[in-house]
């Protein structure tokens, strides 16, 4: 049988559709000496009301710890993951308790206090080096408003919040009126920026050194916003991938946390399995509400703060036992994708957990940490010390790397690698 090219087009009446990747197109791939690199795709997901970690976190380090019931709820991809502890970014006491949500991706310091400023978030940096491989260079998402993402000059970037609308931006393509349309705004914006850049460099020479820096900091992120419409434009007459999904209905109760949770799953699978997309953040927000969870009748965030009140854990447990219980079916459904004979999961690395170690008293130290996939070596719970945390973003060079980054230091990192955190052989 004749195999297939990657850039194989199916066509007629005028329209052209991109294939997926196809096992009839490995023959092609096997014979090649210069044979592609599987792609990488990185997702992370924080819960910003904590985890009861003593549900979470096993009592024995290794590969023969029992399981816990957070964990219990992972049971069937305990070889597909590894368990953190003792991990967290140094100095994240904050403007408030919950500061450190800004700085879980970026490491940076002393979140909203006064000369506070974020610095770039893994996922970004991660989409920057990669560069126009994918039609989406990131995905930020979110089920209240925030995202986790930030750009390298520590600004928030606005979070997804509508599975419709990122069905919409995925996978519906635009009439080819609307098309043109877009293409004609990038090369507007591509002429205003041409503009700006030379307007700079005539002021350049009327500035003191200290102002020539500032300047030279914009041109640099005006450069990048000018590559970025570049990329955008080619991006914009290519077909969109085709999918057999359903466009999703949107969940408008906003107290249905795990519901709006599980749609969000299902777009990022599809989003990777169709490689619209290799890095991906969402944050999974709480709420100041009851959610909707048969059990539960308290707010979720006084019982977040449940001081040790044995009935406010218990309830709190029926929240968070949902929360890896819809966890567990998103790596059910990577683990079910399978690319080039290997499994999606095999080929992301998913970083789940949140910024706090102690939700009830706002402790930012020793945060509940679970990676999964990625082509690690899994089955373990790593267990660091308590007391002198090792630096979490020692595990996002790991992570950096595996995506094809050549650094040796990210965030507060102090060393390229987590002891026992290893690929694959």
């Amino acid at each position: 049988m004749k195999s297939l090219s990657r850039r194989a087009m199916l066509k007629g009446a005028g329209v052209a559709i991109g294939l997926p990747l196809l096992d009839a197109m490995t023959p092609a791939f096997a014979r090649s000496a210069n044979k592609p690199a599987a792609p990488r795709r990185f997702v992370a997901m924080c819960a910003t009301l904590g985890f009861h970690t003593p549900f979470l976190l096993p009592t024995q380090s290794g590969r023969d710890f029992a399981l816990t019931p957070y964990l219990e709820k992972l049971k069937d991809h305990r070889n597909d993951l590894t368990v953190f502890s003792g991990l967290s970014h140094p100095e994240q006491s904050g403007a408030n308790g919950h500061s450190s949500e800004m700085t879980w991706l970026t490491a940076a310091r002393r979140p909203g206090l006064a000369g506070f400023k974020n610095s770039v978030s893994l996922d970004q940096f991660i989409a920057e080096k990669l560069g126009p491989q994918t039609r989406f260079p990131y995905l930020a998402l979110t089920t209240s408003s925030e995202s986790l993402s930030w750009t390298s000059n520590g600004i928030a970037i606005p979070g997804e919040s509508s599975p419709a609308r990122l069905f919409q931006q995925l996978f519906v393509n635009g009439t080819p009126a609307e098309v043109a349309g877009q293409v004609r705004g990038l090369k507007r914006g591509q002429s205003i920026l041409d503009t700006v850049a030379g307007e700079s460099k005539k002021l350049d020479r009327q500035l003191g050194a200290k102002d020539r820096e500032k300047l030279e900091e914009y041109l640099t992120a005006v450069r990048g916003l000018e590559t970025r419409l570049l990329e955008s434009e080619g991006w914009a007459t290519k077909p969109k991938p085709r999918v057999e999904a359903k466009p999703p209905t949107d969940i408008q109760n906003r107290n249905d946390a795990i519901g709006r949770a599980r749609l969000m799953y299902e777009m990022i699978t599809l989003a990777l399995q169709t490689d619209s997309t290799r890095t991906v953040t969402l944050r999974l927000a709480g709420m100041n509400a009851v959610p909707v969870i048969d059990g539960v009748k308290n707010d979720w965030h006084n019982l977040s703060h449940h001081g040790q009140d044995v009935e406010k854990i218990e309830e709190l447990k029926l929240i968070e036992q949902a929360e890896f219980q819809a966890f567990a079916e998103f790596l059910g459904r990577l683990k079910g994708v399978k690319e080039e004979g290997a499994a999606l999961l095999d080929r992301t690395a998913v970083l789940f957990g949140s910024n706090l170690g102690n939700a009830s008293s706002h402790d930012w130290r020793n945060l509940p940490i679970v990676v999964a996939g990625g082509g690690f070596k899994h089955g373990q719970h790593l267990a660091f010390d308590k007391q002198n945390n090792t630096p979490l973003s020692n595990l996002f060079v790991s992570i950096a790397q595996q995506m094809g980054l050549e650094v040796d230091r990210f965030g507060s990192s102090t060393s390229a690698s987590v002891k026992g955190f290893e690929l694959k052989g």
